[in-house]
């Protein structure tokens, strides 16, 4: 297969959602040595993603929809590392799509039309995207109780945690690539020596070339986590000047005190100066013995919630988010629980009950609601 077929049928896998993760690193690796390719499988995919989602869609952009997606079909979820394209902009309850797609010229004619669809359609904009033609800021999001993958502009691979987004603007034409990110993100940086990529998240900024790091910073989160795998890093924070910055080599976790937003915002030395921004920070060494899927730091990219030493409240933040549940505490003694362990297809109602029965001093109660709500309290004697 020649090479410009063989890139068509892997986006053409890739967007039924149908790629195996062999064949999603070699169209990675494709996209990443073409930077408008990548921008071209980046619109594309947005392009699908609004499409087979979009509930508003007037009849007759549905029966232009229905020509080119064909027949509506279910997805096949995939359990494995999170290669799975979910939800790309998770704004509402969305339908879904599929199309079997057979050859090179029906790759063409369903691009060709997704492109016309498009562009013959100005009043449908694509969720999450801003409508100014001179700002245009995209939101790549996840919903508590699910994981995805996105591949941006510049053929940057991002997975997103639940409970997370990452924002960035005017897909990386100017002389940074640039994303704000809240929650957990692990991302492959494609490689570009004249124009970072930096994340800012919490206070801080994490800039790199091209490289393999985690980041996690949940608005709870009292430190923000940066694990780097491969290349390098630079973390400082967003008042002080580059130079100040701490340097990760390949193998490290830096943890640093989350900073308020606002002091983190403000110009002002006698705000900052007040908030006595601590400059305590901690860098550990991560086991480069272990295989990344059996990793504590990318156990979440392989669908497994781990947990070391965390008290209760803490593991509650985490099993709401992997389960998209609510867990509310009756009173704050059995907050001080710890816990250490791992859940990877338990249901909540399984990893409950085996939390209670390794630490058998709390019992819990499921309510029958609208947000799952599960009630924890100490166990009576």
């Amino acid at each position: 297969m020649e090479r410009t077929e063989k890139i068509w049928h892997l986006i053409a896998k890739a967007l039924n959602r149908e790629i195996s993760p062999s064949e999603y690193e070699e169209m990675v690796a494709i996209l990443a040595a073409d930077a408008g390719l990548a921008q071209q499988y980046e619109l594309l995919t947005r392009i699908w993603n609004e499409k087979q989602h979009d509930n508003d869609d007037t009849k007759e952009a549905e029966e232009a929809i229905e020509k080119i997606i064909g027949r509506a079909g279910p997805l096949q979820e995939d359990d494995s590392r999170v290669y799975n394209t979910e939800e790309a902009m998770p704004v509402r309850r969305r339908r879904r799509r599929v199309i079997r797609i057979a050859s090179l010229s029906g790759i063409a004619a369903v691009i060709t039309g997704l492109l016309a669809w498009y562009f013959l359609t100005p009043t449908l904009v694509a969720s999450g995207t801003a409508t100014s033609a001179e700002v245009s800021e995209q939101y790549l999001s996840t919903q508590n109780g699910s994981r995805s993958r996105y591949l941006l502009p510049d053929g940057t691979t991002v997975w997103l945690n639940a409970g997370s987004r990452i924002v960035y603007e005017n897909d990386f034409t100017g002389k940074t690539r640039e994303v704000r990110l809240e929650g957990e993100a692990y991302f492959d940086v494609a490689h570009q020596p004249d124009k970072p990529f930096i994340v800012h998240t919490s206070g801080y900024n994490i800039k790199v070339l091209g490289t393999v790091f985690n980041v996690k910073a949940y608005p709870e989160d009292k430190t923000i986590e940066t694990t780097l795998f491969r290349g390098s890093v630079k973390v400082f924070r967003q008042q002080d000047p580059e130079s100040a910055a701490i340097n990760l080599v390949p193998n490290q976790k830096l943890l640093v005190p989350r900073i308020d937003g606002a002091v983190a915002a403000t110009t002002e030395p006698a705000v900052k100066a007040a908030a006595k921004i601590p400059e305590t920070f901690r860098i550990i060494p991560i086991d480069s013995t272990k295989e990344e899927a059996e990793r504590f730091e990318t156990a979440w990219l392989f669908s497994r919630l781990e947990f070391r030493g965390d008290d209760f409240e803490t593991l509650a933040r985490k099993m709401e988010r992997w389960y998209n549940i609510t867990i509310t505490f009756s009173d704050d003694k059995v907050k001080q629980l710890h816990f250490n362990g791992s859940f990877e297809k338990e249901t909540a109602e399984q990893a409950l009950w085996a939390l209670r029965t390794a630490v058998p001093f709390f019992n819990y109660t499921t309510m029958n609601n609208r947000n799952h709500e599960i009630i924890v309290s100490s166990a009576t004697k």
